[in-house]
Protein backbone atom coordinates (compact mmCIF):
# COMPACT_ATOMS: atom_id res chain seq x y z
CA UNK A 1 0.00 0.00 0.00
CA UNK A 2 1.41 3.52 -0.89
CA UNK A 3 1.98 5.45 1.65
CA UNK A 4 -0.89 8.84 2.34
CA UNK A 5 0.38 12.48 1.83
CA UNK A 6 -0.92 15.18 4.38
CA UNK A 7 -3.88 15.60 2.38
CA UNK A 8 -5.13 11.94 1.92
CA UNK A 9 -4.09 11.26 -1.36
CA UNK A 10 -1.35 8.50 -2.07
CA UNK A 11 1.92 9.32 -3.11
CA UNK A 12 2.56 7.76 -6.43
CA UNK A 13 6.24 8.58 -6.78
CA UNK A 14 8.51 6.17 -7.84
CA UNK A 15 11.89 5.61 -8.41
CA UNK A 16 12.91 5.88 -12.03
CA UNK A 17 13.98 3.60 -14.44
CA UNK A 18 17.83 2.99 -13.69
CA UNK A 19 19.09 2.02 -16.93
CA UNK A 20 17.03 5.72 -18.08
CA UNK A 21 19.02 7.41 -15.17
CA UNK A 22 22.39 5.68 -16.60
CA UNK A 23 21.88 6.32 -20.14
CA UNK A 24 20.96 10.27 -19.72
CA UNK A 25 24.57 10.25 -17.32
CA UNK A 26 25.85 8.89 -20.47
CA UNK A 27 24.66 11.44 -22.66
CA UNK A 28 25.50 14.11 -20.66
CA UNK A 29 29.06 13.08 -20.78
CA UNK A 30 29.29 12.24 -24.53
CA UNK A 31 27.89 15.51 -24.88
CA UNK A 32 30.44 17.08 -23.21
CA UNK A 33 32.95 15.22 -25.20
CA UNK A 34 31.42 15.77 -28.06
CA UNK A 35 31.76 19.91 -27.31
CA UNK A 36 35.56 19.79 -26.70
CA UNK A 37 36.00 17.83 -30.24
CA UNK A 38 33.64 20.56 -31.66
CA UNK A 39 35.16 23.73 -30.43
CA UNK A 40 38.78 22.43 -31.11
CA UNK A 41 38.02 21.37 -35.11
CA UNK A 42 36.44 25.04 -34.94
CA UNK A 43 39.38 26.54 -33.11
CA UNK A 44 42.03 24.97 -35.32
CA UNK A 45 40.03 25.82 -38.43
CA UNK A 46 41.84 27.60 -41.11
CA UNK A 47 45.37 27.38 -39.24
CA UNK A 48 46.72 24.67 -41.19
CA UNK A 49 50.07 26.28 -43.35
CA UNK A 50 49.95 23.43 -45.88
CA UNK A 51 48.11 20.75 -47.56
CA UNK A 52 44.07 19.95 -48.28
CA UNK A 53 41.60 22.43 -46.46
CA UNK A 54 37.85 21.62 -45.56
CA UNK A 55 36.89 22.79 -49.22
CA UNK A 56 37.66 19.39 -50.30
CA UNK A 57 34.95 17.92 -48.31
CA UNK A 58 31.38 16.78 -50.01
CA UNK A 59 28.47 17.16 -47.81
CA UNK A 60 27.02 13.32 -47.54
CA UNK A 61 23.68 14.16 -47.58
CA UNK A 62 22.95 10.56 -48.83
CA UNK A 63 24.83 9.41 -45.90
CA UNK A 64 22.89 12.19 -43.25
CA UNK A 65 19.39 11.29 -44.74
CA UNK A 66 19.95 7.17 -44.15
CA UNK A 67 21.05 8.22 -40.50
CA UNK A 68 18.59 10.51 -39.63
CA UNK A 69 15.96 7.98 -41.31
CA UNK A 70 16.85 5.73 -38.67
CA UNK A 71 15.34 7.87 -35.58
CA UNK A 72 12.06 7.27 -37.04
CA UNK A 73 12.21 3.53 -38.66
CA UNK A 74 13.89 3.19 -34.55
CA UNK A 75 10.53 4.75 -33.27
CA UNK A 76 8.46 2.65 -35.33
CA UNK A 77 10.13 -0.71 -34.52
CA UNK A 78 9.44 0.65 -30.52
CA UNK A 79 6.02 0.78 -31.14
CA UNK A 80 5.47 -2.36 -32.86
CA UNK A 81 7.27 -3.68 -29.45
CA UNK A 82 5.62 -2.15 -27.32
CA UNK A 83 2.00 -3.03 -29.14
CA UNK A 84 3.97 -6.74 -28.84
CA UNK A 85 3.97 -6.99 -32.35
CA UNK A 86 7.13 -8.99 -32.94
CA UNK A 87 6.93 -8.79 -36.38
CA UNK A 88 6.78 -5.17 -36.94
CA UNK A 89 9.15 -4.48 -34.28
CA UNK A 90 11.68 -6.99 -36.76
CA UNK A 91 11.27 -5.36 -39.93
CA UNK A 92 11.61 -1.61 -38.87
CA UNK A 93 14.64 -2.90 -36.16
CA UNK A 94 16.37 -4.42 -38.78
CA UNK A 95 15.69 -1.26 -41.33
CA UNK A 96 17.27 0.65 -38.50
CA UNK A 97 20.45 -1.66 -38.18
CA UNK A 98 21.26 -1.22 -42.20
CA UNK A 99 20.86 2.57 -42.43
CA UNK A 100 23.20 2.80 -39.72
CA UNK A 101 25.76 0.18 -41.78
CA UNK A 102 25.02 2.39 -44.74
CA UNK A 103 26.10 5.35 -42.72
CA UNK A 104 29.41 3.34 -41.94
CA UNK A 105 29.93 2.13 -45.18
CA UNK A 106 29.62 5.68 -46.94
CA UNK A 107 32.03 7.09 -44.04
CA UNK A 108 34.65 3.95 -45.17
CA UNK A 109 34.30 5.24 -48.86
CA UNK A 110 34.30 8.93 -47.84
CA UNK A 111 37.58 8.39 -45.63
CA UNK A 112 38.74 6.29 -48.92
CA UNK A 113 38.36 9.43 -51.52
CA UNK A 114 39.92 11.94 -48.61
CA UNK A 115 42.85 9.72 -48.15
CA UNK A 116 43.83 8.09 -51.32
CA UNK A 117 42.52 10.82 -53.79
CA UNK A 118 42.97 14.37 -51.72
CA UNK A 119 46.37 12.99 -49.46
CA UNK A 120 44.28 14.03 -46.00
CA UNK A 121 45.40 11.90 -43.38
CA UNK A 122 45.03 12.31 -39.46
CA UNK A 123 48.47 13.39 -39.40
CA UNK A 124 48.65 15.85 -42.38
CA UNK A 125 47.76 18.59 -40.82
CA UNK A 126 45.83 20.36 -38.17
CA UNK A 127 42.44 20.24 -40.04
CA UNK A 128 43.33 16.53 -41.23
CA UNK A 129 43.65 15.76 -37.13
CA UNK A 130 40.61 17.92 -36.00
CA UNK A 131 38.38 16.24 -39.26
CA UNK A 132 38.92 13.03 -38.62
CA UNK A 133 38.87 13.12 -34.75
CA UNK A 134 35.41 14.53 -34.42
CA UNK A 135 33.74 12.99 -37.22
CA UNK A 136 35.62 9.24 -35.91
CA UNK A 137 34.07 9.95 -32.69
CA UNK A 138 30.84 10.36 -33.85
CA UNK A 139 31.33 6.96 -35.95
CA UNK A 140 32.65 4.92 -33.14
CA UNK A 141 29.37 5.84 -31.81
CA UNK A 142 27.35 4.59 -34.53
CA UNK A 143 29.45 1.55 -34.71
CA UNK A 144 28.55 0.65 -31.17
CA UNK A 145 24.59 1.68 -31.67
CA UNK A 146 24.45 -0.85 -34.65
CA UNK A 147 26.53 -3.27 -33.12
CA UNK A 148 23.89 -3.05 -29.73
CA UNK A 149 21.23 -3.02 -32.15
CA UNK A 150 22.75 -6.00 -33.70
CA UNK A 151 22.24 -8.16 -30.40
CA UNK A 152 19.04 -7.09 -29.79
CA UNK A 153 17.85 -8.66 -33.41
CA UNK A 154 19.82 -11.45 -32.52
CA UNK A 155 17.51 -12.09 -29.36
CA UNK A 156 14.44 -10.99 -31.77
CA UNK A 157 15.52 -13.35 -34.36
CA UNK A 158 15.96 -16.43 -31.63
CA UNK A 159 12.20 -15.27 -29.71
CA UNK A 160 14.38 -14.23 -26.77
CA UNK A 161 13.14 -10.64 -26.60
CA UNK A 162 10.24 -10.95 -23.97
CA UNK A 163 7.72 -7.97 -22.58
CA UNK A 164 10.60 -7.12 -19.93
CA UNK A 165 13.29 -5.81 -22.18
CA UNK A 166 11.18 -3.18 -23.77
CA UNK A 167 12.72 -0.42 -21.24
CA UNK A 168 16.18 -1.71 -22.05
CA UNK A 169 15.34 -1.41 -25.74
CA UNK A 170 14.07 2.14 -25.17
CA UNK A 171 17.16 2.91 -23.18
CA UNK A 172 18.81 1.86 -26.40
CA UNK A 173 16.78 4.27 -28.56
CA UNK A 174 17.95 7.09 -26.28
CA UNK A 175 21.54 6.24 -27.10
CA UNK A 176 20.62 6.01 -30.64
CA UNK A 177 18.44 9.22 -30.70
CA UNK A 178 21.39 11.25 -29.75
CA UNK A 179 24.16 9.96 -31.55
CA UNK A 180 21.77 11.13 -34.57
CA UNK A 181 21.39 14.90 -33.04
CA UNK A 182 25.08 14.61 -32.80
CA UNK A 183 25.47 14.12 -36.53
CA UNK A 184 23.77 17.22 -36.92
CA UNK A 185 25.57 19.45 -35.27
CA UNK A 186 28.55 17.66 -36.66
CA UNK A 187 27.68 17.90 -40.29
CA UNK A 188 26.30 21.72 -39.90
CA UNK A 189 29.91 22.24 -38.17
CA UNK A 190 31.87 20.22 -40.48
CA UNK A 191 30.21 20.30 -44.00
CA UNK A 192 28.34 23.45 -43.89
CA UNK A 193 29.93 25.81 -41.90
CA UNK A 194 33.70 25.00 -41.62
CA UNK A 195 34.27 24.90 -45.60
Amino acid sequence: MRPATANGATDDWRLPYAGRVGMLSLIAAEAAIFVIFIVAYLFYLGKSASGPTPAILRPPIVLSVCLLSSSITMELALGGLRRGRAARFGGWWILTIVLGAVFIAGTAVEWRHLIVDEGLTVSTNLFGTTFYSLVGLHLLHVVIGVTLMTVVAVLWAGRRLADAHVPKVEVLSMYWHFVDVVWVVVFTVVYLVGR
